[in-house]
């Protein structure tokens, strides 16, 4: 886990980390301007990473899904047993791939799509 803490820290300088819990869970939280980008969880029987840009971008969820074929997607989540099911060299560019998105620019687009279909139907 802290070398996917490092890698995060590394490639998404946009983001800050601190302790804090979601779901029950304790986690580490990766802030960019106030909205959660990532999260990383440790448990008895799985970890798990949270990566929200992968969540709002159907290619990088297939492109993902198929470089990491021995972790388990989730609705939100990316659960694994071991460093082994998650090479650093994936990881890596996993997060130089989610860098650059901006969550609050994602979010308003999906507002904006959503608001136009109401208002065509």
């Amino acid at each position: 886990m802290q070398a996917i803490h490092e890698v995060i820290l590394n490639e998404d300088c946009t983001v800050e980390a601190s302790l804090g819990s979601m779901m029950g869970k304790p986690m580490i939280i990766y802030n960019n301007r106030g909205f959660f980008k990532y999260g990383l969880a440790g448990g008895k029987e799985y970890m798990s990473l949270y990566v929200m840009p992968v969540y709002g971008s159907p290619q990088l969820y297939t492109k993902y899904q198929q470089l990491l074929p021995k972790v388990r997607f989730q609705k939100g989540c990316i659960n694994f047993k071991s460093g082994k099911e998650m090479p650093l060299d994936v990881i890596t560019q996993l997060f130089k791939d989610c860098g650059p998105i901006d969550l609050l620019a994602m979010r308003q687009e999906y507002l904006k799509s959503k608001h136009h279909k109401v208002k065509n139907h």
